[in-house]
């Protein structure tokens, strides 16, 4: 009888260890995963692949702004909202971040050293009701090409690899 119960056990704490490894490997997949949040990500709209912040509002520039040459202060930014970074991190989530100082001590993120802003009409996701608004210069959404598949295809199977050991049985 004791022989019986030891082979239950050693099945019973395989079976637990199975799970475990399974349950690490879906996590992995990314369901349960805990993902980094993104402040600027890649999003879909009626005017093509634009980068959006990290609740899907399409983030705009303007034409005349450049690194360290601020001209949306004031009351300025009560309509097109600097996109500012999360205390004590850097910006992630695409290629050529980077964040700027403004005039008023604030951090901005910023696009390949053009600051990025949302416009308050835009109120869902996917809207470019600030597309082409003129004052001293021209807003515009900040087109970007798609990332290309192979590049999502690799991380996929990065992701999903299989790292349970072996039972040799």
């Amino acid at each position: 009888m004791r022989q019986w119960n030891r082979g239950i056990w050693l099945v019973a704490a395989l079976a637990i260890v199975a799970l475990g490894a399974l349950g690490g490997v879906a996590l992995a997949g990314g369901s349960g995963a805990a993902v980094k949040k993104k402040d600027v990500k890649i999003g879909s709209t009626s005017l093509g692949t634009v980068l959006v912040n990290s609740k899907g509002f399409t983030l705009y520039d303007l034409s005349v702004e450049k690194k360290n040459h601020f001209i949306c202060t004031g009351s300025c930014t009560s309509t097109w909202h600097p996109l500012h970074p999360r205390k004590g991190k850097s910006p992630s989530g695409v290629g050529h971040l980077s964040v700027l100082k403004r005039p008023d001590g604030t951090k901005q993120i910023a696009y390949k050293g053009h600051p990025l802003y949302t416009f308050s009409g835009d109120t869902k996701k996917g809207d470019v009701k600030g597309q082409g608004f003129m004052d001293v210069g021209t807003w515009g959404v900040v087109k970007v090409k798609k990332p290309s598949s192979t590049s999502t295809q690799t991380q996929t199977q990065t992701q999903t690899t299989n790292g349970y050991p072996g039972y040799g049985y």
